[in-house]
This record gives C-alpha cells, structure tokens and sequence, in this order.
C-alpha cells in the first residue's frame, strides 16, 4: 500500500472530512475519496462512514488509523535519518519509550541529566503501554523502554536485556479538601464508598486485586481515556484513582495523594535490544536508575493545600 493513501487516509480522519483533506493536501475530493476507496479494497472492510457533516471511522477505521500514524511516523523519522546521513549529521536519534506515568517524570529527568553530562544528542520519547513497548525494541523501533511488571506485565524475552530500576508503591490520589487529604496512611476500606476511575487495564487490575485481599470492592465506575483525563476527574471531584508513586511528584496542584497501608507494588524496569545497542544506550541507563532513586516512589511527600471543608459529595466541586 502506498504512504500517500495512508497520509491521506490520517488527514481525512483529522479533518472529518474528505472535501477539507483534499483542500488541505491539494487533491480534488474525487481523488480523495479513490485513495480511500482503494485503502478499503486492500484491507477488504470499510474505513470510513458518510454522514451529513462529513465522515466517521469505522472500528475497523479506528484500528488502521491508530497503526497509519505510528507507520507514517517512523516513515518520517527514517527520511530524517538518511537527509542526516547525507549532511553528516550525528548518530541516529536515541529512541525512548515509557509507560505514561514514567514519560511524565523519571524518564525526562534522566535524559535532561544525560545532556547535561554528554552534551548534545538528538532523542525522541514515545509514551506507551508496557507490551507495546516491548514490541517496539524487539522491532527495532525504540533504543531504550521503561516497563513496568503491573498486569499484563511484559514477557521474558531472550530478545531483549531486562535491567530492574527498583518497585513502584502505588498511592490514592483525591481531589484537594477530600477527608482524607493530608492524612496518613489509609485502609482501602476506608475508600469503599468511594467512586474510582482508571485509565488502563493493570492499574484497574491492581486496585481490584488490592481491595479483594481487604475484603471489599472497589467500585470504578468510571472509565478515561488517559491519564490527563483520569487526573481530570479526579481534580473536579467526579473520582479519585489509584495512581503509581512515581507520579506523585508530577500532579496538577488541585489534587493530592495519600499512601495505602501494604500498597499494591509494581516493579519498574529497563528493556534494550541484545544487539545494535545505541551508543547513547549504557549512559541513559544509569541516568534512569539515579532518577528512580530520587523520585523515592511511594513514598514522596503528600502535596499540602490548604484546607477546604468538604462534608459531603454534594459539596464536591
């Protein structure tokens, strides 16, 4: 199948429209709508949907889509990679991958000690699920990716090295004023009249498995799409969520976090390809080890606000 489909296929999606993507891409909407068309004959189910306003993906659509973008964008990354070659540029760019609550902390602060201590060098930092991760290295797409053991886990693969950065205590984080704020320590059955809301299958896993060994439920009746989202409605006072302690120190300041009694864990570690290892790979390993050591996770400081009387859920924001 040819890129061009593809980037007009993304470009469609983005738009929601096959008349705005042939504007934008400089092709009639005729032409638009055959390179969709034949995207659709080779895949062999439809992609898009008409209506009034526009067009729709399919489920079918939403999947390729999610693959059309990793696929254009390493497509990208590989034309950079030879204009480099050819101007002499540096080595390839360093590849970094991590669960979303590592890209949002340990990861950035390893590699901006990285650069301080080795001078300039030319990275890219890809946030995804743990499997994800794994598949990447072992295509070849990612140097270096921080992992995490929580359900589903990542499998062990003689393909790739496997280095342990330590384990990871979960904490509760509630919106700022909950009773609970600024307190220490807490049972989760102290929560079981609480809502939940999760963002990915192991974290939602390793609440149920939590509040089961107490004798409880944990009740996630909500459900976001990220953790941008999660943090969202737990700001607002829709929810509050079990989150790792690695993040804490990176939370939005309308929130705040409490540690568990006998928290649910999850061990953090590296995986890098056996070979063709970048040259870049070893310096940013130990980096990622100093900058888990500092976050202390699970047991950074609670963020203090101040009080804010908070009696009941009709009172929450």
């Amino acid at each position: 199948m040819a890129l061009t489909a593809w980037r007009t296929f993304v470009t469609v999606c983005r738009l929601g429209s096959l008349s705005a993507a042939a504007v934008e891409l400089g092709y009639t909407q005729s032409a638009v709508s055959r390179q969709i068309a034949g995207l659709e004959r080779e895949l062999g189910v439809p992609l898009v949907q008409r209506h009034v306003r526009g067009v729709r993906t399919t489920p079918a659509g939403e999947v390729f889509l999610h693959h059309a973008l990793a696929t254009l964008n390493e497509a990208d990354r590989a034309m950079r990679a030879v204009r480099d070659v050819r101007h002499d540029a540096p080595s390839r760019p360093l590849a970094v991958g991590a669960t979303p609550s590592l890209a949002a902390g340990i990861v950035p602060t390893a590699i901006r000690r990285l650069l301080e201590a080795a001078g300039p060098l030319r990275w890219s930092l890809l946030p995804e699920l743990s499997p994800e991760l794994h598949d990447r290295v072992i295509a070849g797409t990612l140097d270096v990716a921080v992992v995490t053991d929580a359900p589903p886990g990542v499998p062990n693969d003689p393909r790739v090295e496997r280095r342990f950065l330590g384990m990871d205590e979960m904490v509760v984080v509630l919106p700022v004023g909950h009773p609970h704020a600024g307190h220490g320590p807490v049972h989760i059955q102290a929560l079981a009249d609480e809502t939940w809301v999760e963002d990915n299958d192991g974290s939602a896993t390793l609440l149920r498995q939590h509040a089961a060994r107490a004798g409880v439920t944990a009740r996630i009746d909500l459900t976001a799409a990220d953790l941008l989202g999660k943090m969202a409605l737990v700001a607002t006072g829709h929810a509050i969520a079990l989150i790792p302690g690695v993040l804490a120190g990176a939370l939005r300041t309308d929130v705040t976090t409490v540690p568990l009694l006998d928290p649910p864990t999850r061990g953090i570690y590296t995986i890098t390809p056996c070979r063709d290892a970048h040259p870049s790979t070893a310096p940013l390993l130990d980096q990622l080890a100093t900058a888990f050591g500092s976050a202390r996770p699970g047991r950074a400081a609670q963020r203090q606000h101040p009080a804010k009387r908070w009696t009941d859920r009709s009172e929450r924001p």
